[in-house]
């Protein structure tokens, strides 16, 4: 591998070529750090590092690795998105209310990579509480996207994307509660999978609401694999443990698909416009995923209601309050939080817990509704988002006028994600639209706790495709 080069090999080969003494830890945290001290000043990927910590844990993987007993990801560099704790370093969750003292634990997630071998190598941004789809926050400023700098790069795991999408990392961690994983994958032209509900443990962040799933940030299909393989399992306290899986989730991987039932659809589960360049990129997914041989339909899903953003929304801003209440009071005044943070945090404050409940029940009979579909189709396809990325500072022009009008533009722009949050199934999105020379990504979910059947279609169409061989132009 060349300093000079955007992509990793697959973490399979890495783990390889670290056993087997091709390459060492030590030289693959150096190219990381290469990398980010070349490229993050512009892109604001990173928000820490911490490169004396894992400069000396390299060196203590090469000691394993010369005593034969290299783990799955020994060596390999790894970016933790800022809302996820890392022992040593600071939990940001990108407000400027925030401690920057670091903190004492990891997050479960963390736990279980470091115990393969990872090394942690930074933080990355995200937008204040990871409230909306864009990276753009007062803390950190913009993350800029590698493939349009005029773009957003997505959000709220908008940092953990752009790490990946310019190589200065092989992976990242993220998480998604709805569409957070996805929607910076769809700008950024790479892999994110929220897995099922359950699938990774949130631990030790309290998971309430079950809409937050942990998952990665990858550019290739296998990866995904073998990452779910090496961190799904119960933690203690896991509220939604999610069943073992029948087979590691790698080994699906070996095993071509038999035809599978698909059906896809451009209409949103909430009222929004939807560009023709997304609509354009589900259709020719469909003709792709029917030349593989698999049955491909257009339906028209009936999922369509008037008042699920509103729902949706009740419950994303009481799990804003609760992230505000958790800061000392004087921490809780303009001068630390955003116009728009502050705005949800109000319109939480003014909804009683039973209204509060009540959102909740509705929210649970249109999953039992909405999921009866995968008792006829095994994946169903939608736009990743109904629009490309959008200009850098869009989403929050105006909010001084309108502290509100972010949220109605985050639902406009990323009308399909929230959806598989609210239901708890496994969904994908995957780099397979372009419009001069710009991602759309292409969302497939599949029944409750069946990634396998993701990881099987997305690898074939990965294959078809190629998407891993595109390099962004600003690299």
């Amino acid at each position: 591998m060349s300093g000079t080069l955007v992509g990793w090999p697959s973490l399979a080969a890495l783990s390889r070529q670290v056993s087997e003494r091709r390459i060492s830890p030590t030289e693959l945290i150096d190219l990381s750090y290469s990398r980010i001290h070349a490229l993050n000043p512009h892109f604001r990927a990173f928000v820490s590092t911490c490169e004396d910590t894992a400069r000396t844990q390299a060196r203590e993987a090469e000691r394993l690795v010369l005593r034969g007993e290299a783990r799955p990801l020994e060596g390999i560099p790894l970016a933790v998105k800022d809302n996820t704790a890392v022992a040593g370093l600071a939990l940001t969750n990108g407000s400027r209310s925030s401690s920057i003292a670091p903190v004492e634990f990891d997050a479960e997630v963390v736990v279980r990579l470091r115990a393969a071998g990872a090394i942690v190598v930074g933080k990355t941004s995200l937008p204040e509480f990871g409230a909306v789809p864009v990276t753009e926050s007062a803390l950190a400023g913009v993350c800029l996207n590698p493939w349009d700098a005029g773009r957003t790069c997505g959000g709220s795991s908008g940092g953990s994307a752009v790490a990946v999408a310019t190589g200065m990392v092989p992976f990242a961690q993220g998480n998604d509660g709805g569409g957070s994983l996805r929607i910076p994958a769809s700008c950024c032209g790479v892999v994110g999978l929220k897995p099922a509900r359950g699938r990774i443990s949130v631990g030790p962040n309290p998971d309430g609401s079950g809409m937050v799933s942990t998952g990665f940030i990858t550019t290739r299909t296998a990866d995904q694999a073998f990452l779910l393989d090496l961190t799904t399992g119960y933690a203690r306290g896991d509220q939604f443990p999610a069943p073992a899986p029948r087979l590691p989730f790698s080994a699906h991987l070996a095993v071509r698909p038999r035809p599978l039932r698909i059906a896809w659809t451009s209409r949103p589960p909430v009222d929004a416009a939807v560009a023709a360049e997304c609509a354009g990129a589900v259709e020719m997914a469909a003709g792709m995923l029917a030349d593989l041989g698999h049955e491909v339909v257009q339906i028209d899903p009936g999922w369509t209601r008037d008042w699920l953003a509103r729902e949706f929304r009740r419950t994303w801003v009481a799990g804003i309050l609760a992230t505000v209440l958790t800061l000392p009071p004087d921490r809780r005044g303009p001068e630390f939080l955003e116009r728009h943070i502050r705005a949800m945090q109000e319109l939480g404050q003014r909804s009683s817990g039973g209204r509060l409940l009540l959102s909740q029940s509705r929210l649970q009979a249109y999953a039992r509704e909405t999921t009866a579909l995968w008792q006829r189709w095994d994946v169903v396809m939608t736009p990743t988002l109904a629009a490309p990325a959008l200009a850098v500072g869009e989403l929050f022009s105006t909010v001084e006028e309108d502290p509100y009008l972010p949220l109605d533009r985050a639902d406009a722009f990323s009308p399909y994600t929230p959806l598989f949050n609210i239901n708890g199934q496994p969904a994908v999105s995957l780099p397979l639209g372009w419009q001069d020379g710009f991602p759309i990504g292409v969302q497939l979910a599949a029944p409750p706790y069946r990634e396998d059947l993701l990881l099987q279609l997305s690898l074939q169409l990965e294959h078809k495709t190629n998407w891993p061989a595109r390099r962004p132009p600003a690299l």
